[in-house]
C-alpha cells in the first residue's frame, strides 16, 4: 500500500483522467464545473469565494475544516498542481513530456524519509537576479536603501516581497501575527534570502498540518482587514494572501518540524489537455 495521499489541484475538468493515472486525488478549483468525482472547495465549511485572492489555499481551508480528520493517520499528506509536481530527482523541463510524466513524479515516500516530519520544495533564492533587473522595477526601494545595490545578502525575503507584492505589505501583515510567531517570522524574512516555493508541502502528520492551519488562517483573516479585496491591482497584489502563506509556510515548517526537501519539477499538462 502506498504511504502517500497526494492532492493535485487543477482548474480544468478535462485533467481528471491524467491526474488519476498518476494515482493522485484530483482537486478542482476555480469557476468551471467539476463533477462529484473531484475534491473541491465549494461544499461544507468553505471560503471558495476567495479563490481569486487565496489561490490553492481555499482548498487547504476546505480540507482543514471538512476532511483532515478523515485522512489515514499512517499516510503522508501532499499537495501539488497541474503544472508543478514532486519528484525524487530534478529534471529539466525540456526532458519532461506527457509520456514520461507518470514515471517521474513522486508516488511514494521512501523509507529513509521516515525520520522527517515534513518535506518542502528545494529553496528558491531571491537575491540572485542581476541588479539591473531590480533597478528597472524597484527604484523606490533602492532609493530608500542604496546599500541594497552592493550587498546581495541584504536582498532578503522582505525586500523581495516589497518588490513583488507592495512596499511594507509583508511587514504590516507580520504585525498582525500572534505573539508566538510575530518576532520569529519577522527575523526569518529579514534574514533569509530563500524560501520553499509554490505553496507545496508534504506532511507526515495531519495533526501537525492542522496546527499550521490553526495559525495561518486566523492570520490571513486579519490581513483581509488590512488589504481587503476590491482595490488589489496586478497579480502580485490580487493573490497577496497566497503569497503571504507561501512565505509563512517555509518559516512555520522549518521552525516546527524536522524537515527535508525534494525537487519540484515543471510540466504544464494544459499543453496536452485543454
Amino acid at each position: 500500500m502506498k504511504n502517500l495521499n497526494m492532492f493535485c489541484i487543477s482548474l480544468e475538468p478535462k485533467h481528471y483522467k491524467l491526474i488519476r493515472s498518476l494515482e493522485y486525488a484530483a482537486v478542482g478549483l476555480g469557476e468551471k464545473k467539476f463533477d462529484n468525482s473531484w475534491f473541491a472547495d465549494k461544499t461544507g465549511n468553505n471560503i471558495s469565494h476567495k479563490n481569486k485572492n487565496y489561490g490553492e489555499y481555499t482548498f487547504h481551508y476546505w480540507i482543514w475544516k471538512n476532511y483532515l480528520d478523515k485522512l489515514d493517520d499512517n499516510k503522508w499528506i501532499g499537495f501539488c498542481q497541474y503544472r508543478k509536481f514532486w519528484s525524487l530527482k530534478n529534471y529539466d523541463k525540456n526532458d519532461i513530456n506527457i509520456n514520461n510524466l507518470n514515471n517521474l513524479v513522486l508516488k511514494e515516500i521512501p523509507s529513509e524519509f521516515e525520520k522527517y516530519d515534513s518535506i518542502l520544495g528545494k529553496p528558491m533564492y531571491v537575491n540572485q537576479w542581476r541588479t539591473m533587473k531590480f533597478l528597472k522595477t524597484a527604484k523606490k526601494i533602492f532609493l530608500k536603501n542604496p546599500f541594497l545595490l552592493f550587498n546581495k545578502e541584504k536582498r532578503n525575503l522582505n525586500f523581495h516581497f516589497d518588490w513583488m507584492h507592495g512596499f511594507n505589505n509583508l511587514s504590516n501583515a507580520i504585525d498582525l501575527l500572534d505573539e508566538e510567531n510575530r518576532n520569529d517570522f519577522s527575523q526569518f524574512v529579514n534574514k533569509e534570502v530563500s524560501f520553499n516555493p509554490h505553496n507545496m508541502i508534504i506532511c507526515k502528520s495531519k495533526f501537525k498540518l492542522k496546527k499550521y492551519y490553526e495559525v495561518l488562517f486566523p492570520w490571513l483573516e486579519k490581513c483581509e482587514k488590512l488589504f481587503g479585496f476590491d482595490n488589489l491591482k496586478g497579480y502580485g497584489k490580487i493573490r497577496i494572501y497566497g503569497f503571504l502563506a507561501e512565505r509563512f509556510m517555509s518559516y512555520w515548517f522549518k521552525k516546527n518540524t524536522k524537515y527535508t526537501t525534494l525537487p519540484i519539477i515543471f510540466y504544464d499538462i494544459r499543453k496536452d489537455i485543454n
